[in-house]
């Protein structure tokens, strides 16, 4: 029986955190690969420290985007981070736009252009969530009509809803 090495530390986790969001952030292009060696040096002045990773720092930001994505995967493989499958990204991008309406950075108005209607969905939190958006921004005013403060109230209560939920995927 093996034992588990020792709890990384609190900047090493910070560092893994930015990773798994900028993994999933990637899987969804919301990360560009020329980004990539700047959250790269980030994570290493976060604590994190692999051979990879700091290949990945110091890859200028013209480096062609198969070698930066290939450089950023095996980064994330030697921190013990998956690249996540688009699915998976994605419900984690919903979970975030959540958050952004929960503590008010997100206006309920660009959170209905993203097309999360046709978002995958596994968890009755997210459904629900998806369920209040709209095709797109001009279908706000066909969808909640002139009743746009009760569509509001509705989409931010289930925002807090999946945000408090337990994820049921691990990662970003």
């Amino acid at each position: 029986m093996t034992t588990p090495g020792p709890e990384p530390t609190t900047s090493a986790r910070r560092g893994l955190a930015l990773l798994g969001e900028a993994a999933c952030r990637y899987r969804v292009d919301g990360i560009r690969p020329e980004d990539l060696p700047m959250i790269a040096a980030e994570a290493l002045a976060a604590g994190l420290d692999t051979p990879t990773l700091c290949e990945l720092a110091g890859l200028p930001r013209n480096s062609a985007s198969g070698d930066v994505h290939d450089a950023f995967a095996q980064a994330l493989a030697e921190c013990g981070l998956p690249l996540p499958d688009p699915v998976t990204a994605r419900r984690h991008a919903l979970r975030r736009l959540a958050a952004g309406l929960v503590d008010g950075t997100v206006d309920p108005g660009e959170a209905a252009g993203e097309e999360w209607w046709e978002a995958q969905t596994g968890t009755a939190e997210e459904r629900a969530f998806v369920a209040l958006m709209p095709q797109c921004t001009c279908c706000l005013a066909y969808t909640v009509g002139t009743d746009l403060r009760t569509w509001t109230a509705e989409l931010r209560a289930a925002a807090r809803a999946l945000t408090a939920a337990v994820p049921a995927t691990p990662g970003c």
